[in-house]
């Protein structure tokens, strides 16, 4: 094997290493590997476009807006889009995927047609680049983000309609994100009791980034129907959760502890 092709091969294989660690939900450790990874390559490196580099600073990115950092890294997020240059598949993968985690930052930040537009666009950029590399994975992930900006525009039958047209197909990790949203979507048309049944049929493994999600979703559904004992149960476990194992800066503690006002009367009512 020639030291190229093992160098090939070490990196390959420690972006896997690292892939594994990201799915575990060791979000911490991954960032600072990757973000390590990044450094050396960019010392090392004597190429135009330097692949390795980009691919542990769209991995360390990505892991950021898991953990709940997205505000703090968006700047890096668009630098890296404008950086990288789709001038073949795998640089245009690793384009879409930072646009998708950048789809993720908007959401949060409640600029929901802002998510809308670049949820579209990188549909599109799928579809035209479906022959040459499988990209449904990203596929299902757009389409989630862009039901949840669909929600925050009241906007929740188009929601649904795209969340229960790809649940069928779908898989971790977009499952746990798509079947929340389509719970969601079943709230904000007032379908309470549907909403609720949903939530609780045969729930979706939910990985670190979803912490707290089924549960608030799940508390929307019991406010709605006026059990607020329950509600507030669910929501202060969604919040723990949360706070257990997500940034502190992160979206969702936002949105719980505003749900868990309206539930106790202790915040801006309905």
């Amino acid at each position: 094997m020639s030291i190229r092709a093992a160098r090939e091969r070490g990196r390959r294989e420690t972006f896997a290493r690292l892939e594994r660690k990201y799915r575990a939900g060791e979000y911490e450790e991954v960032e600072a590997e990757a973000r390590a990874l990044a450094a050396a390559s960019r010392r090392h490196s004597r190429r135009r476009r330097p692949l390795p580099q980009w691919q542990a600073r769209v991995l360390a990115t990505g892991v950021a807006v898991a953990h709940g950092r997205g505000t703090e890294v968006l700047p890096e997020l668009e630098a890296l889009i404008d950086e990288l240059e789709p001038v073949d598949p795998e640089a245009h993968v690793l384009r879409l995927i930072v646009r998708n985690n950048r789809v993720t930052v908007l959401n949060g930040q409640e600029r929901y047609e802002d998510a809308e537009t670049e949820a579209l666009g990188i549909l599109r950029d799928v579809t035209r680049l479906a022959h040459l590399t499988p990209l449904w994975r990203m596929e299902l992930s757009a389409l989630g983000a862009l039901a949840v900006a669909l929600c925050g525009q009241d906007r929740h039958e188009e929601a649904e309609a795209i969340a229960r047209g790809n649940l069928p197909r779908a898989a971790e990790p977009a499952l746990a994100g798509l079947h929340a949203v389509l719970v969601r979507s079943l709230n904000g048309q007032g379908r309470h009791e549907e909403a609720l049944a949903e939530a609780r049929r045969d729930p979706p493994h939910q990985d670190r980034r979803d912490s707290g999600l089924l549960d608030l979703v799940t508390a929307e559904a019991l406010h709605g129907l006026g059990r607020r004992g329950e509600a507030e149960a669910a929501v202060r476990r969604a919040l723990a959760d949360c706070e257990r194992h997500l940034h502190p800066a992160h979206p969702r503690i936002r949105e719980a502890r505003t749900l868990l006002g309206r539930v106790t009367g202790e915040g801006p009512g309905d």
